[in-house]
């Protein structure tokens, strides 16, 4: 996925500069899940204090899930349910990939309901392109278009692409405690 990244900060003097301008350096298209592409933007990991520092925090970041008072900015593109159900898809590859690609997300999806899961955190997302289907536990669905939003509160929750292209979604994850 590529996606361009400005993120400015403070010189010595406390004056803005932009501090980069770049590709985002956490970015990457599935091989063994076609149409798959996500980019991690920023990375918090508690309540910042400014300036922050300006080493980018992305490379380091072990889990794309926010831990408490943390945050996740990230990018995403999923294809049509279709590919999935492919029969030259590789479901196991495809995992290992995603193991990979997205530590933190991708083990938290449910083995006999695929892409079911919860997170430990409020989502923010937004619909940049296309058209997903956002399910819940009970099996209710809603369907979101172009510049939707969902505002995700940890429900149990999976993503669904009926349609016959990509939907590319933006969403910054907060991390929150579970009572």
């Amino acid at each position: 996925m590529q996606v361009r990244r400005v993120v400015t900060g403070h010189d010595a003097a406390g004056k803005s500069v932009f501090v980069s301008d770049g590709p985002a350096p956490r970015a990457r298209v599935g091989v063994h899940h076609p149409g798959f592409a996500e980019a991690l933007l920023w990375s918090t990991s508690q309540t910042p204090t400014l300036p922050v520092e300006r080493k980018d925090p992305t490379p380091d970041v072990t889990s794309f899930m926010a831990e408490p008072g943390g945050t996740r900015f990230l990018m995403a593109t999923f294809p049509p349910d279709s590919v999935a159900m492919s029969p030259d898809f590789d479901g196991a590859k495809a995992f290992e990939e995603h193991l990979k690609g997205t530590p933190g997300i991708v083990e938290r999806m449910e083995p006999d309901n695929p892409g079911m899961h919860s997170t430990d955190t409020v989502d923010y997302i937004v619909v940049l392109d296309g058209e997903v289907w956002l399910e819940l536990d009970d099996g209710k669905e809603v369907l979101l278009k172009k510049h939707d939003v969902v505002v995700q509160n940890g429900t149990r929750h999976a993503w669904r692409n009926k349609s016959d292209r990509g939907v590319t979604i933006a969403g910054i994850l907060v991390g929150a405690r579970r009572r």
